[in-house]
């Protein structure tokens, strides 16, 4: 088993996608709350992080309770909203109107991706990570997690960003073996 875990609660009145916010009080808690419960059920050997700021700042966390060590992975970044990532929601909005209320999953953000893009990154990044050691951590975003129960499902891409419960520092279980996801914790 591998697993995979979202990064804790960021400043949500800044688009997300490769942006470098940073964990708020309440991501840095909710983190150090699943990181307790990795080290108290998980037999951890590896974290394996998205480069973005807030999924590293989360992946530390985790080492440091676990003390497990860190290495980055730039194909764990989230979706790519190019020239919205990092910009205070206001602002995006005013700039850019059309891709904070109209996308569906072939809108490709300036100097970003689409939704569908992200989807084929991940689903071609997939085969490396069904070879990832088992009892790795993977801490990345809601979109790659998203993306591999898609993937594995069969389910056929949509905009519902909720659908499989991937809340803040929330744990997935990936089996390998048979190719299943599911939420543990």
């Amino acid at each position: 088993m591998i697993y995979l875990m979202r990064h804790g609660l960021d400043d949500e009145n800044y688009v997300g996608g490769w942006s470098d916010v940073s964990l708020i009080e309440d991501g840095i808690k909710e983190v150090e709350e699943s990181a307790r419960w990795i080290r108290d059920n998980l037999d951890i050997k590896s974290i394996i992080s998205s480069d973005i700021n807030r999924a590293v700042e989360s992946a530390n966390i985790v080492g440091s309770i676990t003390g497990t060590p860190v290495t980055l992975d730039s194909n764990l970044r989230e979706q790519n909203k190019g020239l919205l990532n990092g910009l205070d929601k206001s602002i995006a909005i005013e700039k850019y109107p059309k891709y904070m209320s109209s996308v569906d999953k072939y809108t490709i953000y300036p100097q970003g991706e689409s939704l569908l893009q992200l989807y084929e990154r991940i689903k071609i990044y997939l085969d490396k990570l069904m070879k990832i050691d088992d009892n790795s951590l993977i801490v990345t975003h809601r979109g790659v997690i998203n993306m591999i129960y898609y993937i594995l499902n069969n389910i056929e891409l949509d905009m519902d960003k909720k659908r499989f419960n991937v809340e803040h520092a929330s744990i997935h279980e990936l089996d390998k073996d048979n190719k299943l996801i599911r939420r543990i914790k």
